[in-house]
C-alpha cells in the first residue's frame, strides 16, 4: 500500500502522475553527473520515471525482490527476461504448455538469434534433468499454465538449473504474487503480465520483471534503456491503484473459482475439470506445496467438439469472450481458435488443448449469477 511512495512538494495522499519525457537539471555538471550514474536521479523517462519507480518499488515489497523494472506488456517483460542476458550459442530449456506468444518467442524468435531451445513436458523432472546441458543459460516455464493449469515443480526445476548455472525464469501470471512466490522457491527472475489481475480490470497493458539487483541492474536496466518498451506513467498509475485491491479481489476471485471448478465437475456436459485447488488435479500434491491456493482460472473440456464448444460460449450472457484474463469481469475463452491458434493440433494435443477446451477467467460477479449463466450455456451446447 505504501512502499516506495514518491510525494512531489503538495503532499498528494494518491500516488502523482509523473507524466514527463524529461527532466531538468540545475547545471551541466548535475546533467553530467546523472548521465554517468554518479548521481542518482531521473534522467529521461524511457529509462525512468517517479510513477514507474513507484509501481517498481511495491512490486518488489510484494514479492520480495531486491529489484524490479516496469514494462509496457507482460510479452515486453518475457521478452527482456530473456534476451537481455542470452546471446548466440547459448541454450534454453522451456516447458512446451506456454501461452501462445511466448511459445512463439521460445520457438520463433530466440533461434533467429543463434540460441538453442528445447522443449519439454514441464510437469515431468526427468525431462527437464535430461534437456539441461553445459551451455543451458536459462530455463524457462509458466506455472500454472495458460490455460489447462498445468504446474512446475518450480524448487525442483531451479535445483537441476542451478547445478549448471542457468538462470531460472516463471511466468507467474496466473498465480500472482499472492498465491505463490517463485523467488523464495528458488526462481531467479519472476516475469508478469501486470495487464491481467495486478490491474484487475481490463484497462491497460503493462508488465514486470523481478528479480537480483545485479539482473535488474546490471543486465535488463541497459536493455530496456535502449530498446525502449517503457512502462507509461498513467499505466504505472493504474497498476499502482490495482496493487492496493489486488489481496481483496484474489480472495474473491479464488473463492468464486473454487465454487464453480466444482459446479462444473458435477455436470454431465462436461468431460474433466482442470482446477489446481481441487483433489482430483493430477498435480493437487505439488500446488497445496508450492500454492496458496488454487487461484482464480477454470479450465474443462466440454462433451463434444469445438461445434459444442462454439454453442457454449455463443450461448454466455455475463460471461465475455475474451482474449484476456484477470479482470472484474468474468471472461470465457477458447484457446484452440484463439489465444493458441498458430500451433498445430498436433501441438496443441500435446499440451491437452483440445477444440473441446474452454478457459474461464472468473470474475467478481456474485456466484450464483455466473453458475446460472454457466447452467445455461452448458444446456445450450448440447447439440
Amino acid at each position: 500500500m505504501h512502499a516506495g511512495t514518491l510525494r512531489s512538494q503538495v503532499g498528494e495522499t494518491s500516488e502523482a502522475i509523473f507524466a514527463t519525457s524529461g527532466y531538468v537539471f540545475s547545471s551541466a555538471e548535475q546533467a553530467e553527473a546523472r548521465s554517468k550514474g554518479d548521481e542518482e536521479g531521473f534522467v529521461y523517462s524511457r529509462e525512468a520515471n517517479p510513477t514507474v519507480a513507484m509501481f517498481e518499488a511495491r512490486m518488489c515489497a510484494l514479492e520480495e525482490a531486491e529489484a524490479a523494472r516496469g514494462t509496457a506488456s507482460g510479452m515486453a517483460a518475457v521478452t527482456a527476461s530473456l534476451l537481455s542476458h542470452l546471446k548466440a550459442g547459448d541454450h534454453v530449456v522451456s516447458a512446451r504448455a506456454l501461452y501462445g506468444s511466448c511459445r512463439y518467442i521460445v520457438e520463433d524468435v530466440l533461434p533467429c538469434y543463434g540460441i538453442e531451445t528445447t522443449l519439454v513436458d514441464g510437469r515431468d523432472l526427468a525431462a527437464w534433468k535430461r534437456a539441461i546441458r553445459s551451455s543451458t543459460r536459462t530455463v524457462f516455464f509458466e506455472t500454472p499454465t495458460n490455460p489447462i493449469l498445468e504446474l512446475v515443480d518450480i524448487e525442483g526445476v531451479a535445483e537441476l538449473a542451478h547445478k549448471v548455472g542457468a538462470l531460472v525464469v516463471v511466468d507467474n501470471v496466473f498465480a500472482t504474487p499472492l498465491l505463490q512466490r517463485p523467488l523464495l522457491l528458488g526462481a531467479d527472475i519472476v516475469v508478469y503480465s501486470a495487464t491481467k489481475h495486478i490491474d484487475g480490470q481490463g484497462r491497460c497493458l503493462g508488465g514486470a520483471v523481478l528479480g537480483s539487483k545485479d539482473f535488474i541492474e546490471e543486465k535488463l536496466h541497459y536493455y530496456l534503456k535502449h530498446t525502449g518498451p517503457s512502462l507509461s506513467p498513467f499505466n504505472a498509475w493504474v497498476l499502482l491503484k490495482g496493487l492496493e485491491t489486488l489481496p481483496l479481489r484474489m480472495e474473491r476471485h479464488g473463492a468464486s473459482a473454487a465454487a464453480i471448478a466444482d459446479f462444473l465437475a458435477r455436470r454431465k456436459e462436461v468431460v474433466r475439470v482442470f482446477y489446481p485447488g481441487r483433489a482430483d488435479h493430477p498435480q493437487a500434491e505439488l500446488a497445496k506445496r508450492q500454492m496458496a491456493g488454487g487461484g482464480p482460472m477454470v479450465a474443462f473440456e466440454i462433451k463434444g467438439d469445438k461445434g459444442g464448444a462454439f454453442r457454449f460460449l455463443n450461448a454466455l450472457q455475463i460471461f465475455k469472450i475474451s482474449s484476456n484474463l484477470g479482470d472484474a469481469k468474468s471472461i470465457a475463452t477458447h484457446p484452440a481458435t484463439m489465444t493458441h491458434q498458430r500451433l498445430s493440433p498436433e501441438a496443441r494435443a500435446k499440451v491437452a488443448i483440445l477444440d473441446s477446451s474452454i478457459r474461464l477467467s472468473i470474475g467478481l460477479e456474485d456466484l450464483e449469477d455466473l453458475k446460472a449463466d454457466l447452467d445455461q450455456a452448458l444446456v445450450a451446447s448440447v447439440a
